[in-house]
This record gives structure tokens, C-alpha cells and sequence, in this order.
């Protein structure tokens, strides 16, 4: 099989994009996924990645690239999230609920008078062998800036992370430092469409990073763990979504989910075997 795999990939443009822009993904998504953690933003991204469908929607409506209607309905998002919870005195977890829900459900009936069913589970559920040239580049043009962010606002997105209140103390802008990863996350959601779909990229924002929580105490070395898995996740996933005509975002999922529970059981942090078989002694 992986001999046919390789064979696929020597010999199929569609199959190269697809494991180009997966590993990519899988990068990038390890790299923000550090911080959406580490700063407790899990459901935001979650809000964020479900609340660009109906900017697919009316992207495919308007026929303009799709990129272009999730990503305003995705930072839309998190804007009303944002004012919600500090203009009523519901908390961020009931605003992202209400958020996430109501974007979701219109993205789905603005679907349906957009395109078929089939188009509508590939939204959801990702299509990774039918990436074009052109996600392609947006792919790596959106990982690019993620990347450089970090790089150069490393020490701001440390502090900012681990002790908002020092950071504030410092001078540091925490509101901007906030909406900039919310753009970031947007960004990153969006480019992810294609490989997992709008229900999993949340997954691919999440797991790897929580792996990598329970493997390192530092954030950079957390940062390259999560990457990695995010790769490898991408191209197993991958393999085994072409070897046996599987859905290729559920794939790539359930691998970063199989590299979760080994660090699960075996992590350092953990030691949950080694806890339980003294619990028993």
C-alpha cells in the first residue's frame, strides 16, 4: 500500500496539492493551536471555524472565491462574540454558544440554495484531493503570516499567554494582542476548509496542541511537537484516506487523535498507567 501510495504521488498533480497543502495544514495548525490552549480559546475556535460557513455560502453565491466570504464572517464572529461579553453579563462561553449555533445554522440553509448536498459535505467534512492550485497558494501565503507573527511577536504572545496581568502591567496591548489571534485563527480556519471541512478544523487546531501540552513544558518546544504531529497526522491521514477510499478529514483527525491517547497514557505529565498500577499495589 505504501508502495501505491508513492506510486499515486509520483504520478498525480491532485494527489501532491493534497499532500502539499495537508502538511502545511498541519503546520500552521500546530503552531496557533499552541496559543488558542494555552490562552483557553478552544471554543472560540470552535465558534470561528463553524461560524464561516455562511460565508461559503454567499461566496459561492456571489462567485467569489470562498476564501474571501469566510474569512469576513469568521472575524464577523468573533466581533460579535467579543461585544456580547463585554456588553451583557453573559459569559464568553454562553456568547460563543449562541454565536456558533445561529452562524452555523445559517451556513447550512444558505447551502442548501447555493449548492447541492454534495457540495455541503465536503464544506463539512473537507476535500483535500480536490485542492486547487489556487487554495493552495492561500495556503501558504496565510501560513507564512501566522508564522512570521510568531516569530516576531513571540515574546508578547509568551508573556501574554501565561500571565495576561503582567503583561498588561508591562504596557502590553492585551486587546490587540487578542483580536490578532482571532484574525489569525480566522486565517487559519479558513485555510483548513479544504482539508478537514468546517467541523473538523477545530480538531486540527486542538489536538496536536493538547498533545504537545503533555509531552513539554515550553512553549517552543511545545510549538515544534504540535507541528510535527500536525505533519504526520496529515500525511498518514492522508495515506489512509487514499489507500482505503476514506473521508481524508476524518482521517487526519482520528490519527492526531491516536497520537493524543499515546501521550495520554504514556506522557510524562500523565503517568497514568504508572499512577493506576500503583493505585492498585
Amino acid at each position: 500500500m505504501i508502495a501505491n501510495f508513492i506510486e499515486g504521488l509520483t504520478k498525480y498533480e491532485f494527489l501532491q496539492n493534497a499532500l502539499f497543502t495537508s502538511v502545511v495544514i498541519g503546520i500552521v495548525s500546530g503552531v496557533i493551536g499552541c496559543f488558542i490552549i494555552l490562552r483557553g480559546m478552544s471554543l472560540m475556535g470552535d465558534a470561528i471555524s463553524h461560524a464561516v460557513l455562511p460565508g461559503v455560502a454567499v461566496s459561492y453565491i456571489v462567485g467569489v472565491n470562498y476564501f474571501i466570504g469566510a474569512t469576513v464572517f469568521g472575524l464577523f464572529a468573533a466581533l460579535i462574540i467579543g461585544l456580547v461579553t463585554q456588553h451583557s453579563k453573559l459569559k464568553s462561553d454562553t456568547a460563543i454558544g449562541i454565536v456558533f449555533s445561529s452562524f452555523f445554522a445559517a451556513g447550512i440553509i444558505a447551502i442548501s440554495f447555493a449548492k447541492s448536498s454534495t457540495d455541503l459535505y465536503h464544506i463539512l467534512f473537507g476535500n483535500v484531493l480536490a485542492v486547487t492550485q489556487s487554495d493552495m497558494m492561500i495556503t501558504v501565503v496565510i501560513a507564512i503570516i501566522v508564522i512570521l507573527f510568531v516569530i516576531v511577536f513571540y515574546k508578547e504572545l509568551l508573556v501574554s499567554s501565561f500571565d495576561p496581568v503582567m503583561a498588561q502591567a508591562y504596557g502590553l496591548k492585551i486587546q490587540i494582542i487578542h483580536y490578532a489571534l482571532m484574525l489569525l485563527l480566522t486565517l487559519v480556519a479558513v485555510s483548513a476548509l479544504q482539508t478537514v471541512g468546517t467541523i473538523l478544523v477545530v480538531a486540527m487546531l486542538i489536538t496536536p496542541a493538547a498533545t504537545a501540552y503533555l509531552l513539554s513544558n515550553r512553549l517552543s518546544v511545545m510549538i515544534l511537537i504540535a507541528s510535527t504531529i500536525g505533519v504526520v497526522s496529515s500525511v498518514v491521514g492522508l495515506f489512509l484516506s487514499y489507500s482505503y477510499n476514506l473521508a481524508s478529514g476524518a482521517a487526519i483527525v482520528l490519527t492526531t487523535t491516536v497520537f493524543f491517547i499515546i501521550a495520554f497514557l504514556f506522557s510524562p505529565k500523565q503517568n497514568l498507567l504508572i499512577k493506576r498500577r500503583k493505585a492498585i499495589k
